[in-house]
């Protein structure tokens, strides 16, 4: 995969910072480093500083897999425009329906899975995520999560980093999100930065000149256009885009 900070690579991303630009970033891998305890994942303090200074410039937006409430609450105080949750439901399909037919999956996977030790069930109300992070038989956790899943009926099953997501069959996705995102927020084009299959959503929209798409951490099966190398690229990568929307050439654009 090209990197997104090369000389080429800032080329394309100083293109999309002169216009009228969207950006979105996924919370766990991308903002903030992934962890043991997913109850510790937080911004590092240079992180959140210039994702203040990025959401007095542009429109920002984090669309994570995270309840909406819990991202909210990680964020306070950055100024972004806007928090979507458990992959793209919150809040627009966060009904009493998605509530209920979530809440029937609850005793199927704790009857299959109790007995699974370092696997932890998070219901997250509109979804589901099954963690076996901290197993240390990981590939019998995994088949044993997926073999649950499999007695739910029509679910939508994603994967992650030592986790197994799964979702209403009809939910939206991290795709939709954005795009429901770049229309309220009238916004002409998007850059979506995301590190795992969740994010895939996105990468795949397929929208050359309209949509840059960055993976934390290359992948050659990845559909996303481009990549920084690791998580703690991401400080320069939010620098990248205030030092390009701060530049002479942008204030001269703007005031025109």
């Amino acid at each position: 995969m090209k990197g997104i900070l090369s000389q080429a690579g800032r080329q394309i991303l100083e293109q999309f910072a002169w216009s009228n630009v969207l950006l979105a970033f996924d919370y766990d891998g991308t903002l903030a480093p992934i962890v043991v305890d997913r109850d510790r994942a937080s911004m590092r303090p240079k992180t959140r500083e210039r994702l203040e200074t990025l959401s007095t410039l542009y429109a920002v937006v984090v669309i994570s897999g995270r309840a909406q409430a819990d991202v909210i609450r990680r964020l306070k105080g950055t100024g972004v425009h806007d928090v979507v949750g458990n992959h793209g439901i919150e809040p627009w399909e966060a009904t009493d329906h998605v509530k209920e037919e979530v809440k029937r999956w609850r005793p199927v996977l704790h009857e299959r899975l109790a007995s699974m030790r370092g696997v932890q069930i998070e219901d997250k109300g509109f979804s589901v995520a099954v963690h076996y992070r901290q197993s240390r038989e990981k590939k019998r956790a995994r088949a044993a999560i997926l073999g649950a899943t499999a007695r739910l009926g029509d679910v939508r099953v994603i994967g992650g980093k030592q986790v197994v997501n799964i979702l209403p069959s009809h939910a939206p996705h991290k795709g939709l999100a954005l795009e429901r995102e770049r229309g309220r927020l009238g916004c002409d084009t998007a850059i979506y930065v995301g590190d795992d299959e969740t994010d895939e959503d996105v990468f795949t929209l397929n929208q050359p000149g309209r949509l840059l798409t960055i993976r934390v951490g290359a992948k050659r099966a990845s559909m996303a256009d481009y990549c920084i190398r690791s998580q703690r690229e991401i400080d320069s990568l939010i620098q990248a885009l205030i030092t390009f929307r701060n530049s002479p050439r942008e204030r001269k654009r703007v005031r025109a």
